[in-house]
């Protein structure tokens, strides 16, 4: 089969979908025997989605959206790859398409700028708030040059990170640019800080998946946190400076791993030489653990699987 013969898509749409199980019975129905793997989450609120699939089959998906009334205007990501980067099809009722626990009014949101309007903001005089919207260990491997990375490892801590930054700045008038990954999380985000009493705010129309596409590297550092099998890649063609660091011992490195310890599991950045030593552990503790999975089956790019398949090889 020829390289680049699957298409990854991401995806969001905010409607209101008064039956969002049958929505999932329909999706259900048209996966069904088609080569494609899938995290989509669907709710009263809309739809959030990633999928990946064979060229024909992902471009059937499209077309078999946009002939929906719900779904004609939504706009899909695409990047072309070599397999399915998901490890399951997996479609399902979720009541936060973004799990924020903070009410917002989705009528009220931060100004859309789109990738080239954003580098301009960038290279103006005028220096805004540049805002990181993402989990500490998203950023920890990428993020824009100069951005202000909270400490937050859930989206839910960012409800307290607003007021904090109230605090910090004048919000009547300090202008505030906020990215994402592929744009839902600042949907949320801009309208929770306009009902803080933010004046301006804006949005990067499509997230760091979008502007990659469109403007390439220009003042992004590192590489960008996916949430499939890749785990990280770049944003681009064209190279650009390592900024992740090993946990363990600084080394200039991008590469993650889950902890071994399957009561741990944390998602950490290692260096070859610590993941041999601490038995792919993100701790000496955690090397003592009663459950750790075999370190030759650690790998960077894979699910792990659960522990149960290890206590049944032993058998």
């Amino acid at each position: 089969m020829p390289q680049n013969h699957y298409f990854i898509l991401a995806y969001y749409h905010f409607v209101s979908i008064p039956h969002p199980k049958e929505e999932i019975a329909a999706h259900k129905e048209f996966f069904k025997g088609r080569d494609m793997t899938s995290r989509i989450y669907i709710s009263e609120q809309g739809i959030n989605g990633q999928m990946s699939g064979l060229k024909q089959d992902a471009e059937d998906y499209m077309n078999w959206m946009h002939a929906n009334p719900l779904f004609d205007k939504m706009e899909f990501k695409i990047h072309p790859y070599h397999e399915n980067v998901f490890p399951r099809q997996t479609i399902k009722y979720r009541k936060q398409l973004v799990a924020l626990d903070e009410e917002v009014n989705l009528s009220e949101i931060g100004e859309h700028v789109n990738p080239e309007q954003w580098k301009q903001l960038l290279e103006g005089e005028e220096k805004p708030v540049l805002l990181d919207v993402r989990n500490d260990y998203e950023w920890e491997v990428g993020r824009f040059n100069g951005a202000i990375c909270p400490p937050c490892e859930t989206f839910r801590e960012f409800g307290d990170y607003g007021k904090e930054l109230k605090e910090q700045v004048d919000p009547k008038k300090t202008p505030v640019m906020m990215y994402c990954t592929g744009g839902i999380r600042c949907e949320l985000y801009s309208s929770l800080l306009i009902k803080l009493g933010f004046k301006k705010v804006y949005q990067l129309s499509g997230g760091i998946i979008n502007y990659g596409l469109k403007q390439g590297n220009d003042h992004w550092l590192g590489k960008l946190f996916v949430f499939d099998d890749r785990l990280t890649v770049p944003i681009s063609e064209g190279e650009t400076p390592v900024i992740g660091t090993c946990l363990l011992c600084q080394t200039p490195i991008e590469t993650y791993y889950n902890c071994a310890n399957m009561d741990c599991n944390r998602l950490f950045l290692c260096c070859p030489t610590c993941l041999k030593k601490h038995s792919g552990c993100c701790s000496e503790q955690c090397g003592q653990a009663p459950r750790v999975r075999p370190y030759h089956q650690q790998d960077a790019h894979k699910p792990f699987r659960k522990w149960y398949h290890y206590f049944k090889e032993k058998e």
